[in-house]
């Protein structure tokens, strides 16, 4: 008989060299678990970003080791981009696009969904999964001309 999977999409395990749980739903398109989305304070609106919106966001980025790696929330400077473009690591394309106004949550990436092998600069290394904390404090779509 074939293994089974359970119907949830939600994991949950850890690792002994992990400051984190490995927790939340598997929110990568392949049901990988290459993207777990933990909710850690629920949003106020039910609308969520689309393509092409420009989000505007404050995250801590985190090694699974609890080292943080980037914040803007350090920097005192939300950050911007536009959804869906590239403009930043796939899970986060993917992680926001899931998110409501006033939502906080934890991302956990995994290295394909993040900087893979090459890493990023000197502060991540290949091959790193990679923990977001993310706040998503508004999104506005394109303005559609007459």
């Amino acid at each position: 008989m074939a293994e089974t999977k359970n119907d949830e999409s939600s994991v949950k395990s850890s690792s002994p060299t992990s400051h984190f749980e490995m927790k939340g739903d598997d929110i990568s398109p392949d049901k990988d678990e290459g993207v777990l989305k933990e909710i850690l304070k629920e949003g106020y609106d039910n609308e969520q970003p689309t393509s092409n919106d420009k989000v505007y966001v404050h995250y801590v980025g985190m090694l699974l080791d609890g080292t943080k790696f980037d914040s803007s929330r350090d920097r005192n400077e939300k950050f911007e981009f536009e959804l869906g473009k590239g403009a930043v690591i796939k899970a986060w394309d993917i992680g926001v696009a899931t998110m409501k106004r006033g939502e906080i949550c934890r991302l956990i990436c995994k290295p394909e969904y993040a900087y893979g092998k090459a890493g990023s600069d000197s502060k991540i290394p290949p091959d790193a999964t990679l923990v977001f904390e993310i706040e998503l404090f508004d999104f506005i779509g394109e303005k559609l001309s007459d």
